[in-house]
């Protein structure tokens, strides 16, 4: 029978009020030993401080204090950081993985909300829903209207997944549902197997733009992705395709993609933008061709009982000393893959 290990939850008031409901608060009190506070979004205020010298695990997220070299001096005890949340890259740093600390996220968590999201925008984008919508002209005059919206159909068409990610592999399964779906994945350190067996065809990102009637775009932020999707590469793109991001705004260059949805050429659904959020006379918010939501496509309201049960679970094989699920290696972390 192992010891409960000292537990200290440090997120927002605002996230831990969307994490941690009455259930599941009590099934983090029979995990591990709980102090007082039970949670903190200031690890510098004393009664914290003095907390952290015996907290073995913290479970963080949104509002999280970052774990500084001196926050983390104190907290000796510190063997695993447990993130209810996507990425880690604001929380933590190398020193944590350096000194041996176990991190976790719940991005594979917060994928299938981004996954659904993504579905329902190729959907939409095959028959160019958001976009006849806004066109007031022909909005209501019938289908027979339509022009200068390439082909409206969800058959036969050809997706391209920039980024073999969590997300990425589950937006790739999910396409299952669209009858005789070409999906081809560009990513330089996919598997070309692991893309095959899941029903897709990796091939270079050259290859993939011309033939992609959709492109989403799942790749992580980092230096050699920023503006990865410029000019050159929507040039390629054939007439009438959508690209859809749900991953980060710097992987497209906003002022070249608001040229050609400007020019009618191309459309966009865009959850994430650079920056974030677009300048009120930004041209991408003026376009008809063009669909942008707040960053809804993570976890929001129940969606967050997932982050947290999936962290719980991961709680539960820590303290059994069972291979974690979702744990961010120093491999992961050289690769820029934070979550």
């Amino acid at each position: 029978m192992h010891t409960k290990p000292h537990a200290l939850i440090a997120m927002s008031r605002q996230s831990f009020d969307a994490h941690f409901d009455a259930a599941r608060l009590a099934r983090l009190a029979d995990l591990a030993t709980l102090g007082d506070p039970v949670f903190t979004d200031d690890f510098d205020q004393p009664g914290v401080r003095a907390r952290l010298a015996d907290v073995e695990v913290l479970l963080t997220s949104w509002g999280a204090p970052r774990l500084t070299p001196e926050r983390l001096a104190a907290a000796p005890a510190l063997r695993a950081v447990l993130h209810c949340a996507g990425s880690v890259r604001g929380l933590v740093g190398e020193e944590v993985l350096r000194r041996g600390i176990q991190v976790t996220s719940a991005a594979e968590a917060n994928a299938v909300p981004v996954a659904q999201y993504t579905l329902a925008a190729i959907i939409f984008a095959g028959k160019k829903a958001p976009f006849l919508a806004s066109d007031e002209e022909r909005a209501y005059q019938g289908w027979g209207t339509v022009t200068g919206y390439g082909d409206l159909s969800n058959f036969g068409r050809t997706v391209g997944i920039v980024g073999f990610s969590r997300t990425g592999r589950k937006v790739v399964d999910l396409l299952r549902v669209l009858d005789g779906t070409t999906c081809l994945v560009a990513d330089p350190y996919a598997d070309p197997a692991e893309v095959e067996k899941a029903g897709a065809t990796l091939v270079t990102l050259e290859e993939l733009l011309p033939r992609a009637d959709v492109l989403s775009l799942h790749a992580p932020a980092l230096p050699e992705t920023e503006h990865m999707i410029g000019a050159e590469q929507l040039s390629m793109l054939p007439d009438a395709a959508t690209v859809i991001n749900t991953a980060r705004g710097s992987l497209v260059d906003s002022e070249a993609l608001a040229s050609q949805c400007a020019s009618g050429r191309l459309f966009a659904i865009l959850d994430v933008t650079d920056p974030e959020p677009l300048p009120v006379d930004s041209p991408l918010r003026q376009l008809a061709g063009v669909m942008i939501t707040p960053h809804i496509a993570g976890s929001l309201g129940s969606e967050i009982g997932r982050l947290t049960d999936h962290t719980l679970d991961e709680l539960a094989r820590w303290t059994a000393r069972q291979p974690l699920h979702n744990e961010i290696t120093a491999e992961a972390w050289a690769l820029g893959r934070h979550a």
